[in-house]
């Protein structure tokens, strides 16, 4: 939750550069410094916030919406009508990305302050200040301009878009219903439509997110819809009639429904692929179970400086004095999925004798 502590009031000097946001995770340093900060701490929070708001909730709940929510639902209608007045240009010959992209970006950049003036006017934004600070987020939201892409990392900075207009107090905790089913969603929409006007290519797409090349917040929330409903089940996303029934009250059967329309066998297949090389052959504590011998020699790295390191009782390398991988190899035991579907039962017993109790291993939480 996003205290009132944690709201800051004013922003960066307008026309200074040296105060607009910029990247800064360049090592596993700094991502580790993020992970530690109150930033991460005030996004998560966000997110976990904005979670529980919509818990049972269907995407037509929200029947009135504050001043601010209608504001900003009006920015973003100004950025599909710039979208809707640039189509895409004559590109046959290529399948990836559509030039046009560029003119559409350049426009939303051109009048990103003029849309956040709106915020100004109608009371809600006390410090003007911010705004250039906001156009950053605000411009990095609707793809990459150069790569012609689109992917979870511009999606975050539309989360972060919106956590400043909360720390700023543009909108507030009883808007948190409103920020998800209507101002998110309705980003959503355009999104897709940018993604299918412009060819918008996945930025680094493994396939991963329910097979989805661009998103992760709309299955994240949208599981959060569905979180306590007492008849769709997680097997539902397969039965063509629940998700025509169901897509236009839950982001998570929309999703869905969108990507069966999209995908292809080949596409799936070709997502898998890359998928297998990033997560398993590509993760240090998965590969490092791998044996090279005679047949399957390791590669000679006689140049390379190698890294100390140590063997633990589990069999698994970490760097001297690493004491594991986290939380998820040799640290505090994670259950599996059969474990934590006993747990949820609330009667301690196993999944159809899949499950079978550790003994000494002190029990943990499934949240």
């Amino acid at each position: 939750m996003i205290t009132d502590q944690q709201q800051t009031n004013g922003g960066p000097a307008a026309g200074s550069d040296d105060n607009l946001p910029r990247k800064r995770i360049l090592t596993q340093a700094h991502l580790k410094a993020f992970q530690e900060s109150e930033t991460y701490k005030n996004l998560v929070g966000f997110v976990e916030e904005l979670n529980t708001a919509i818990i049972g909730k269907k995407l037509s709940s929200v029947t009135e919406s504050s001043i601010a929510v209608k504001t900003i639902l009006e920015i973003l209608d100004k950025v599909e009508s710039i979208a809707r007045e640039t189509p895409p240009v004559d590109n046959a010959a290529s399948r990836f990305g559509n030039p046009a992209f560029k003119t559409f970006y350049d426009k939303v950049e051109e009048q990103s302050v003029e849309l956040h003036d709106k915020l100004v006017t109608s009371g809600l934004l006390k410090e003007q200040d911010s705004i250039p600070e906001l156009c950053v987020y605000f411009k990095e939201s609707w793809g990459n301009r150069t790569r012609i892409d689109y992917g979870s990392g511009m999606e975050l900075n539309f989360l972060c878009w919106l956590l400043c207009l909360r720390k700023l107090g543009v909108i507030t905790e009883a808007d948190d219903e409103a920020v998800v089913l209507k101002i998110f969603w309705r980003y959503i929409a355009i999104m897709r439509y940018l993604q299918s006007t412009y060819w918008l290519e996945p930025a680094g797409s493994h396939g991963v997110w329910g097979l989805d090349d661009y998103h992760f917040l709309p299955f994240l929330w949208g599981s959060g819809q569905l979180a306590d409903h007492k008849h769709l089940r997680p097997k539902a996303i397969h039965d063509p009639e629940v998700l025509e029934a169901f897509s236009k009250d839950y982001m998570y059967f929309a999703c869905i429904q969108f990507i069966n329309s999209v995908k292809t066998w080949a596409k799936v297949n070709e997502g898998m692929i890359k998928m297998y090389k990033a997560e398993v052959l590509g993760k240090l504590p998965v590969v490092q179970h791998f044996y090279f011998g005679k047949l399957l020699p390791f590669p000679d790295i006689s140049g390379l400086d190698e890294e100390e390191a140590e063997q633990d009782e589990h069999g698994h390398i970490h760097a001297k004095g690493e004491t594991g991988w986290t939380m998820d190899c040799c640290g505090i035991p994670v259950p599996s999925v059969f474990a934590a579907a006993a747990a949820a039962k609330g009667d301690g017993s196993s999944t159809q004798g899949l499950v079978q109790p550790r003994s000494g291993v002190k029990p943990i939480p499934f949240d």
